[in-house]
């Protein structure tokens, strides 16, 4: 009976910490070192972040000029690109993406 009660509690604690990462979104913003376009395509996401997804995400910001193999791993042909790997479909959005509308449509937070 313990063994039971400690296995459906690893099977809720499973869930839950599923849920938690399903409900996480993962940005990848790919950047080609400290351009003005590097910097504003990063401080622009970093609001929209905030703005529409409030702790519920992970950022990365690949450098492609200390990373190259990233960049020709994932197919990153432009930067600054910002790709959405997590929720699925995957997303990508080339620019300073200083257009929050466009933004938000291609993060799929707002539709068109």
């Amino acid at each position: 009976m313990t063994i039971k009660r400690n296995k459906l509690k690893t099977s809720r604690q499973k869930k839950q910490i599923s849920k938690a990462r399903s409900d996480t979104w993962i940005l990848r913003l790919y950047i080609a070192g400290q351009t003005p376009k590097a910097v504003t395509a990063l401080n622009n996401l970093k609001l929209i972040c905030e703005e529409q997804l409030r702790g519920k995400y992970h950022l990365e910001v690949i450098d492609i000029l200390k990373k190259p193999q990233l960049a020709r791993d994932n197919q990153v042909l432009a930067v600054p690109t910002l790709v959405r790997k997590l929720p699925l479909p995957v997303r990508n959005i080339i620019g300073d993406l200083s257009n929050t509308e466009r933004v938000l449509v291609g993060l799929d937070l707002l539709k068109s």
